[in-house]
């Protein structure tokens, strides 16, 4: 039996044969979430990503918030701290990351941590303000970064707000990626980084939100480290004008549709038909 299959036991396949090793493991959890570590595989870029993502929150509606999903360093508590006296959202597929994630949160935080797997979330259609994808999407196939979008387009309020940290376009003038050595390492260890590179993050967001009436308008973007990482804010519009065209390749409608449409004060947990009877998906609060 291969490592990483010892893993497999409701997690996504994609995330074990790749990822175990990083997020799964539970001693590479503690040794990837010391801050010097992390902010090395990010050529010494962490500080200012996290505090461009925390300044566009700061114009971001911030009733109800979600982070999907967690991140090792010091992200999350800061999330918190921004938040003040504001409950965060936070749900990942891994228990040993939900563990770590409430590890740092501090005595009158409030942090709701669940097990979902971002493809289809178990909250209500339009429970969120706001949510925080830090890093996330590159890690994933086109098919479920497809579904994952179409989960953010269902579960955020029109007026809210997709603040979106990640790779940045194509970076063909990089010296990251123009010296040889160094793009083979990273699109190594990042398998599904080159067709990020060649997606159109927007598009797919008004693919996935034209069954529901909805579309994104990029409201901000902050190019980092010679714009090979970006900090993107995209707010979410109620009634879609664009023209009808034909899904993108590989792009799947949104799933989920259930719901009750949702205000924020309720609670987000109460899972719809759909995500009852999704695969990993575990409405709960105790990890």
């Amino acid at each position: 039996m291969k490592i990483y299959q010892r893993y497999l036991h409701g997690m996504p396949v994609y995330l074990v044969r790749h990822y175990w090793w990083a997020y799964l493991w539970p001693k590479a959890v503690w040794f990837f979430d010391h801050q010097m570590i992390i902010n090395a595989i990010l050529f010494g870029q962490y500080q200012k990503l996290m505090k461009a993502t925390l300044a566009r929150l700061q114009h971001a509606p911030q009733q109800c918030v979600l982070q999907l999903t967690c991140v090792y360093g010091s992200l999350t508590p800061a999330l918190l701290q921004q938040l003040k006296s504001s409950a965060l959202h936070i749900t990942d597929v891994a228990t040993v990351q939900l563990r770590l994630a409430q590890s740092k949160q501090k005595h009158g935080q409030r942090l709701l941590a669940t097990r979902m797997n971002a493809e289809s979330l178990a909250y209500k259609s339009n429970s969120f303000s706001t949510i925080v994808l830090f890093f996330l999407l590159h890690e994933m196939p086109h098919e479920v970064r497809c579904h994952t979008l179409s989960e953010c387009m269902r579960t955020l309020k029109p007026g809210g707000s997709l603040i979106m940290t990640e790779y940045g376009e194509l970076p063909v003038n990089h010296w990251l990626y123009r010296f040889a050595a160094t793009r083979w390492m990273i699109t190594w260890l990042e398998p599904f980084l080159d067709g990020f590179w060649h997606e159109d993050i927007e598009l797919l967001l008004n693919e996935s939100g034209q069954p529901l009436g909805k579309r994104v308008e990029r409201v901000a973007q902050e190019n980092i480290f010679a714009a090979f990482y970006r900090v993107t804010e995209f707010k979410i519009i109620q009634g879609c004008k664009l023209k009808p065209a034909p899904l993108h390749s590989g792009h799947l409608i949104p799933r989920g549709e259930g719901g009750d449409g949702g205000d924020p004060k309720s609670n987000p947990y109460k899972c719809n038909d759909h995500a009852q009877h999704t695969r990993h998906i575990a409405c709960s609060v105790d990890v």
